[in-house]
């Protein structure tokens, strides 16, 4: 496959009015572009920059500056980046932190306080970050949280981007209706720790996503056993850098696993 490595200078203000309704529909267009510029380069309008940091966090990029945080643990790396939200699943320290930067306006948790699940819907003018709960396991496998774990997505840009955070159970319906379409979805791919891979790769064939980023993986060995179970039906394209920009027209038209390398903010 061939990858159009190009970045516009260009950054532009944006509002809830402004914000291009995805109605989480995937379309099919050219092939993805992968970006090794640096997270502070403007994008163009339509482009969402999605930048691997660290295991299950991602920096997820508007073109007016917005920022979204996954699985957000306290550090980013040396640069002093502010997130406007971080999101959390408490699975396991390398997924939250008790203690965020208190710069940060928006800190979402996974979990529900109590006996109520967590339950967001934040509207940052170009970017809409909602959730979907389900439910964990205990510590080694035994017993049960109920909606311990939630599957954030962002919408932006037109585009839906799925992180499914500490995935233990497999979807029911109503989850999969709840979450929708996801153009581009972030899949933990340990096989163990969460959900095991055969599991786990029929989950994201039922998402169809047209771009697919394997994250919570511990060695090459993992990754590499989701890249062969995934690899005759989804074309395999290892970036060998931590970034890419997508829009809606950049969607490939064969589903696509794009391999982030995580490198900190620095």
């Amino acid at each position: 496959m061939r990858l159009i490595i190009a970045l516009a200078m260009l950054a532009v203000p944006a509002s809830a009015q402004d914000r291009i309704p995805s109605h989480c529909i995937a379309l099919a267009g050219a092939e993805p572009q992968v970006m090794p510029a640096a997270l502070h380069d403007g994008l163009e309008a339509n482009q969402v920059l999605i930048r691997y940091i660290d295991h299950a966090s991602f920096a997820i990029v508007t073109p007016d500056g917005t920022v979204a945080v996954t699985d957000y643990t306290g550090y980013l790396g040396t640069a002093d980046l502010v997130p406007d939200v971080v999101t959390m699943n408490n699975a396991h320290s390398t997924h939250w932190t008790a203690n965020p930067d208190p710069r940060i306006p928006h800190v979402l948790k996974g979990w529900g306080e109590g006996a109520a699940a967590a339950d967001h819907r934040l509207d940052l003018g170009p970017m809409l970050v909602r959730n979907v709960t389900t439910d964990t396991r205990g510590p080694f496998g035994e017993g049960a949280r109920r909606d311990g774990n939630s599957i954030f997505i962002f919408e932006a840009g037109g585009l839906c981007i799925g992180h499914l955070g500490h995935l233990h159970q497999i979807p029911t319906p109503e989850q999969y209706a709840a979450i929708g379409r996801l153009d581009i979805v972030m899949v933990p791919v340990d096989g163990g720790y969460t959900l095991r891979l055969q599991d786990m790769a029929g989950v994201v064939r039922r998402f169809r996503s047209s771009v697919v980023i394997p994250m919570h993986w511990f060695s090459r060995g993992s990754l590499n056993a989701f890249l062969a179970e995934m690899s005759s039906e989804f074309a395999v394209v290892e970036t060998g850098g931590a970034q890419i920009a997508l829009s809606l027209r950049d969607l490939p038209s064969q589903p696509t696993i794009l391999v982030l390398e995580p490198a900190f903010l620095d």
